[in-house]
């Protein structure tokens, strides 16, 4: 089982969109509001220097953007 972390804002479409995929492939994750979580944006920018989102954190490996031929080839997923 994976541990993936995704930091997001809820104006942001690819945010919508990596977890409705996500979510379309039956993959549980851990979802941050970093328009209102402060300490998740603190922590986001940490791990990436930036402030861009979404960003995703799949086992410690960090995704900026919704990638999804990456975050399928590290998930297993096959489409």
């Amino acid at each position: 089982m994976h541990k993936i972390l995704i930091y997001s804002t809820l104006s942001c479409p690819y945010c919508v969109m990596v977890k409705d995929f996500l979510k379309s492939h039956n993959i549980e994750f851990t979802d941050f509001n970093v328009a209102d979580d402060e300490k998740a944006r603190d922590e986001m920018v940490k791990k990436t220097n930036q402030m861009g989102v979404p960003v995703i954190d799949i086992d410690g490996e960090i995704i900026i953007g919704f990638d999804k031929p990456k975050i399928s080839q590290i998930l297993g997923i096959k489409e």
